[in-house]
């Protein structure tokens, strides 16, 4: 699955690739807190981001759905939604 910027209204791609990594996770927390209830975040990166995922976890708890769309080495494409 490729992460592409031709998406629904409501589904906004974030590609972690093309951030500096001294960036990545203060662009990450930015771009989801832009986020309306409803909404999605496209996540594309080339590695699993584990320590990223507990930390939106306790920044977010329950307010944020969680969904891996493609999980290969190399390939990770996951869905970030808010919940009202």
């Amino acid at each position: 699955m490729a992460c592409n910027h031709t998406t629904p209204e409501a589904l906004y791609p974030f590609d972690a690739r093309g951030v500096a990594k001294r960036f990545r996770h203060a662009a990450i927390f930015g771009a989801l807190d832009a986020l309306h209830p409803g909404e999605t975040m496209r996540f594309c990166n080339d590695h699993d981001p584990l320590p990223l995922l507990a930390q939106l976890q306790q920044r977010y708890g329950d307010h944020l759905a969680i969904e891996y769309r493609q999980r290969e080495p190399g390939a990770i494409v996951i869905d970030f939604s808010v919940v009202g």
